[in-house]
């Protein structure tokens, strides 16, 4: 019998809810309805414990004890509390409200003083809470779930770039042959490019929007007016937060969204990035240069039982494709508002969570396909000695350099005539030229193995 979670996700609308919601659970802890709600509550109640140190009604409300109690009704909030605040929503429509009319329930169930009752969301417009525990969720999300990951993928690139340092390969430029490579190079290149990407996703910043119904604290002010509420707001902010955050300064009723478009923007490059890495590991499959592991069970085709498909290279550069036109669209669209506010941010806002949910994807599919990896190192080789047309640039570099007339072009007329160049033909081309025996001995050193470059491995050493 199929429990109600499975039949639950048979049904789901979205892949990340159904077929895929195991592998991203890490990211619905910060995305889902429930998590939001909670991070609302988080947000009203610190405030109200923040008001109650420049509220002088309130400085005598909490006790140690108190705050103790107060602070459990977020600490402790669970599925049956995100429940009655949805009930509550049925009632008031407006998901805000509920949060606020919730908590007045929880401050008449821990029996705490009258007096502190209605400055729950005192001086508060919606968008002081969604806005400052929305940017909170995306902050610890990035810190400890999508980071992470990217470090992970960086960290088994470098691994390959380790291991396979000493490996020579044909390179292939336009698709054509060209200057030989190496295996362990090439997944260098990719760890440096991932690894700049998330430095650039570290220095993103994160910001709360909090102050008042139109950016003012004009409620706050007419209150209390000796109260400096823009420095409250910077102080409630960094403390509820625990530092992630920052007060935007100068707002209207919402968050001007400057950063999270940045955000966005920086993810979509790392994605990028990883549909780079995939497209040549695919092509690197298809080349043969990579065998894959096989798993007992799998099969690649209903009709083809020979086929082992890259399909989580496929996988991964298809959940590329749907998270970035999601974060573009996030990007283009939020920092832009009619006047103080419309409300066309509040819907695209609650998609951030499935941008986030297919990188996650993307980057647990390319891991799966790295991992299955094997080097067919004899396939490599053969490539190389199947195209010894590729030694002529260092043979013409080194004959520019002994003062030979136009060997660019000699070597032009010798490899482009549409035949096979093999060592033979090298070998008697060079046999050809009027140069020094020590020169002649120089360019038959030169071979597709050995014409490799220049690769430092060294930074990519597993620790001692």
């Amino acid at each position: 019998m199929a429990s109600d979670a499975d039949a639950a996700a048979l049904y789901a609308l979205t892949p990340l809810d159904g077929r895929y919601a195991s592998r991203v659970s890490k990211v619905r802890e910060y995305f889902s309805e429930a998590a939001l709600i909670k991070a609302r509550v988080r947000v009203e109640v610190e405030y109200l414990a923040s008001l109650s140190k420049v509220v002088p009604q309130l400085a005598k409300v909490f006790d140690e004890a108190g705050l103790a109690r107060w602070r459990a009704v977020y600490t402790s909030f669970g599925p049956q509390d995100a429940k009655r605040c949805k009930a509550i929503e049925a009632t008031t429509n407006h998901d805000v409200k509920a949060i606020e009319y919730f908590l007045k329930e929880q401050w008449d169930a821990l029996a705490l003083p009258k007096i502190g009752r209605e400055y729950i969301h005192f001086g508060l417009t919606s968008q002081d809470v969604n806005h400052t525990a929305q940017p909170l969720l995306l902050a610890e999300c990035a810190r400890d779930v999508l980071i992470p990951r990217y470090n992970d993928l960086i960290v088994a690139l470098k691994d390959r770039a380790w291991r396979w340092r000493d490996v020579a390969m044909l390179a292939r430029t336009h698709g054509q042959s060209a200057s030989p490579s190496r295996v362990g190079k090439e997944f260098a290149v990719f760890a440096s490019r991932l690894e700049a990407c998330v430095e650039q996703l570290k220095a993103c910043s994160h910001s709360a929007k909090f102050g008042g119904a139109t950016g003012g604290f004009n409620a706050h002010t007419v209150a209390f007016p000796n109260v400096d509420w823009a420095a409250f707001g910077d102080q409630f902010v960094k403390d509820v937060s625990c530092g992630a955050l920052t007060r935007q300064k100068h707002t209207t009723q919402i968050e001007h969204y400057d950063g999270l478009a940045a955000f966005c923007h920086a993810l979509c490059r790392a994605n990028t990035v990883i549909l780079d890495l995939c497209r040549d590991c695919w092509q690197y499959v298809s080349l043969g240069y990579f065998t894959q592991k096989l798993k007992a069970g799998e099969v690649g085709s209903s009709a083809m039982p020979h086929k082992v498909n890259p399909i989580d290279f496929e996988n991964a550069e298809g959940n590329v494709g749907v998270a970035n036109a999601a974060l573009l669209h996030l990007a283009a669209k939020l920092p832009v508002s009619r006047l103080q506010r419309d409300l066309s941010d509040s819907t695209v806002g609650r998609t951030l969570g499935t941008p986030l949910g297919h990188s996650f994807l993307t980057i647990g599919a390319c891991l799966r396909g790295l991992g299955k990896l094997e080097l067919n190192e004899a396939k490599v080789a053969q490539d190389l000695e199947n195209n010894w047309a590729v030694v002529a640039e260092g043979i013409q570099t080194i004959l520019r350099r002994e003062a030979y007339p136009n060997p660019y072009e000699a070597l032009k007329q010798l490899t482009r005539t549409g035949r096979p160049i093999d060592a033979s033909a090298i070998a008697a081309f060079i046999t050809s030229l009027d140069v020094a025996e020590g020169v002649r001995a120089e360019l038959r050193a030169i071979t597709p193995h050995s014409y490799v470059g220049v690769f430092d491995a060294s930074e990519f050493a597993p620790a001692a």
